[in-house]
């Protein structure tokens, strides 16, 4: 072993300091943020723990101490007790479901005292360790279906108890966890699977009740089968290597659409779609005639990868419509732009996009928002946080926050491939892609680009919870990182 007197000066000095550096960067602005949007005019110390600004001090000063102690711990405690504290979370989780306290409709927090803890928070980082420790193990290779399949169980398990507690904006985060999969060799269709998806859902649903033309045909269902049937011949092509039998499918396809829409323009109009829906079923039939005629396996999932779009769209359509709580279904309605409500689901994002919009180039000045101070935007120092930034920073301000997370993401991309062991590599990779989820959405739900599904920006939003679940999520990784070459003995 190495000993103690010689190991300490070893890890200050493996450390990554740049991304210490963002680190304290990101939490100083982030205090900024926070002071800015929660005070009221009148206020005469934002330092008093009374107020949130102050508050987020003792947050902020905890985090450091809980990075610091995480530090002096051996970076081989993190692979050893990967799945105890994975299972310890996960009793947590489950415990909450049943908490008698409900804050804003969800039952995600622990009340302890004073003290209030979302155990999602914290989850994050242990589902992390736990995909670590069970894709570096000896013989795991994700292209077979039972260790792919464990890694799911590992990431729905926590997954489903916080969307037991209603709180599906957290339970989506974990969705980020495929883009290392992506990294570890997990195959390219199923990332393009993940994204047709998301083209079925937002161009079916956007367009359900808009007719093609004079005919009774949604152009939304009409566009989402044709995109099916070109994404499937595509595939085809691709992973088949059968350049006659695309161009026939192709022909068939293209053909018979366009003969029925001409049918149904001209002579006698009726519903496209049932067209589709039939050549849908030859397609998908013969793909399964092809992979037993030629013995390719590939046939076979390309007739899957048909079925379970079709199944999924109508599947969609179905939960929003039957399934979804309605302020679910209307949140998704404005943000498709289907509904408008400025005074219900749509206000809180209208009134960020103009606090962000009255800043101008070179915002306000602190503690000089308007929209912040009169408390126009709800939650506007946790989940729309990024609307002070525009207001009293301005667009100048704004894209320095998002250059310094830019610059955390590359940093962690920079520490991930110098890692000389998978489990650290597979870490560090979880990381970047909990922090490029949160960034994305959590932005582009202030702008309108995205739904609000209610997830804090890293270092910035008001809460001890998140603050802390970050700072351990991102400083077990600067201690594995520094830990990569000492001496073993």
């Amino acid at each position: 072993m190495v000993r103690q007197a010689d190991r300490q000066p070893s890890v200050l000095r493996s450390l990554d300091w740049w991304t210490i550096l963002i680190y304290v960067a990101l939490l100083t602005f982030g205090w900024i943020s926070v002071c800015g949007a929660s005070y009221t005019y009148g206020d005469t110390d934002i330092f008093s723990l009374t107020t949130r600004s102050g508050m987020q001090i003792v947050w902020i000063g905890t985090s450091v101490m809980l990075g610091f102690v995480i530090l002096m711990l051996d970076d081989r405690f993190y692979d050893t007790f990967a799945y105890i504290l994975y299972a310890v979370l996960l009793l947590l989780l489950f415990a909450t479901i049943f908490n008698p306290h409900s804050i804003k409709g969800s039952r995600s927090w622990l009340v302890l005292g004073p003290l209030r803890v979302q155990p999602a928070e914290f989850a994050k980082f242990a589902t992390a360790l736990a995909l670590a420790k069970l894709m570096s193990t000896y013989g795991y290779n994700i292209h077979k279906l039972k260790h792919f399949a464990a890694t799911l169980v590992v990431i729905l398990l926590p997954m489903l108890f916080i969307v037991l507690q209603r709180e599906t904006g957290s339970a989506l985060v974990y969705l980020a966890f495929f883009l290392m999969f992506y990294r570890e060799g997990m195959p390219g269709s199923i990332l393009f699977t993940g994204v047709a998806m998301v083209i079925y859902f937002v161009v079916g649903i956007r367009f359900a009740d808009v007719m093609l033309a004079h005919t009774p045909t949604s152009i939304g269902r009409f566009v989402v089968l044709l995109l099916i049937q070109l994404f499937t011949t595509g595939m085809v092509y691709i992973y088949c290597r059968d350049r006659q039998q695309t161009f026939r499918i192709l022909f068939y396809i293209v053909g018979i659409t366009l003969l029925s829409l001409l049918f149904s323009l001209f002579v006698i109009p009726f519903d496209i779609v049932w067209v589709q829906l039939v050549l849908m079923a030859l397609l998908i039939g013969y793909l399964l005639w092809l992979g037993l005629s030629t013995r390719l396996r590939n046939y076979f999932f390309i007739a899957l990868f048909a079925l379970g779009s079709v199944g999924f769209f109508y599947g969609a359509d179905f939960i929003l419509n039957n399934v979804m709580e309605v302020h679910q279904r209307t949140r998704i309605n404005v943000l498709l732009g289907l509904d408008e409500d400025l005074r219900g689901a749509g206000y809180n994002v209208h009134q960020s996009e103009i606090a962000i919009g009255s800043g101008g180039l070179e915002g306000k000045g602190f503690l000089n928002g308007t929209q912040t101070k009169l408390k126009f935007v709800p939650e506007q120092d946790t989940d729309f946080i990024f609307c002070t930034v525009g207001e009293e920073e301005g667009f100048f301000g704004s894209a320095g926050v998002l250059l310094l997370f830019l610059a955390l993401i590359l940093r962690l991309i920079h520490l991930a491939e110098r890692q000389t062991f998978r489990f650290g590599r597979i870490y560090g990779y979880c990381v970047l892609s909990i922090f490029l989820f949160h960034v994305f959405i959590n932005v582009g739900m202030v702008l309108g680009l995205t739904p609000v599904i209610g997830i804090p920006l890293p270092f910035f939003s008001y809460g001890g919870s998140s603050l802390w679940g970050f700072t351990i999520l991102l400083f077990i990784f600067l201690r594995i990182d520094a830990g990569r070459n000492l001496g073993r003995k």
